[in-house]
């Protein structure tokens, strides 16, 4: 890249503006946020207000709101939230019929506008989404990556700190599998500052963080009547801050596996390193039998809401 990223965010609801604030807060790059015409004047309203922030926060970064998906063109990293969000008793696999149709919508524009970006799928039903992206970009699969276990492994790491009393500085853990209720932990990888988690709480306890990081979508949901969106869109920034700076960076994402862990042509949460090459490999780490085993039954999972997405889209199968 010569000089600053472009960045293009796709949705400028809750996710997408707030992806759009740790961006440049953070100096990443300049912003492109995208919603459909409706929604034109609040968008640039939301950019411009944002671009005012610049003196304050020092920052140069620009920050433009459109319609129209010409201005993405020569993004090079791609962030797609637009889609429905997640409603009071509504799990995401009711997400998917609505949402499979917006982001096919959203993808056939980024391969027109952006073909030489890489694209981190953020709307729901995660797995799901960044299966029919991948599909209908035809980008590599290097190009096209989920934000799942960032958001899930944050959560995790919160309670552990909030139990602690630690630092969240210093807590390190490993998540795989789907994103949110099919996310499989591994608690055995999880250490504060490189002393085993079990050394400050009970593995009940822990099981009982655990259960609460997989319903941390839904426990927000509850809490506010919609779907989180600060956290997800800083999980988002730290995959954007790894592509654009070529950190190189080992983070849990929904990536390709191709015989991975035994999974053979599907997104899942996997570590991933992310550069400046988009997803340049997945990490394959010795299972025990008991996760091996939760991995594949959430493999399972991600496949039957890929194939809903097929019997409705039969091309993209």
């Amino acid at each position: 890249m010569v000089g600053r990223a472009k960045i293009a965010v796709i949705g400028a609801g809750n996710v997408g503006a707030t992806c759009a604030l740790w961006i440049v807060s953070q100096q990443l790059g300049d912003v492109v946020l995208v919603d459909i015409p409706q929604m034109e004047s609040a968008t640039r309203g939301k950019a411009l207000d944002l671009y005012e922030c610049a003196p304050v926060r020092r920052f140069d970064c620009t920050v433009t709101g459109t319609a129209d998906y010409a201005d993405i063109a020569g993004a090079d990293v791609v962030v797609l939230t637009a889609g429905v969000p997640r409603k009071p008793g509504m799990s995401r696999d009711d997400l998917i019929k609505t949402n499979v149709a917006i982001v096919r919508s959203v993808s056939e524009q980024i391969a027109a506008h952006a073909p030489g970006s890489i694209v981190i799928v953020v709307s729901n039903p995660l797995d799901a989404m960044v299966y029919t992206a991948w599909k209908v970009t035809g980008f590599p699969t290097s190009r096209i990556v989920g934000q799942a276990g960032c958001l899930d492994m944050a959560r995790f790491k919160a309670f552990i700190a909030e139990e602690t009393g630690f630092s969240v500085e210093d807590i390190s853990t490993l998540l795989l599998g789907g994103h949110g209720d099919d996310m499989v932990p591994l608690p055995r990888f999880t250490n504060i500052s490189g002393i085993p988690v079990t050394e400050f709480m009970s593995a009940e306890r822990l099981d009982e963080l655990v259960e609460r990081a997989k319903q941390g979508g839904g426990e927000i949901v509850e809490l506010l009547g919609t779907s989180a969106y600060y956290a997800p869109a800083a999980a988002v920034t730290q995959m954007v801050e790894a592509i654009v700076r070529d950190k190189k960076r080992i983070l849990p994402c929904a990536g390709y596996c191709d015989g991975q862990y035994g999974i053979d042509g599907l997104f899942v949460g996997v570590p991933c390193v992310l550069g400046a090459g988009g997803m340049e490999r997945i990490l394959e780490v010795n299972l025990e039998a008991g996760e091996q085993e939760l991995l594949t039954s959430s493999a399972a999972h991600v496949r039957e809401l890929v194939q809903v997405v097929q019997r409705q889209y039969p091309e993209l199968a």
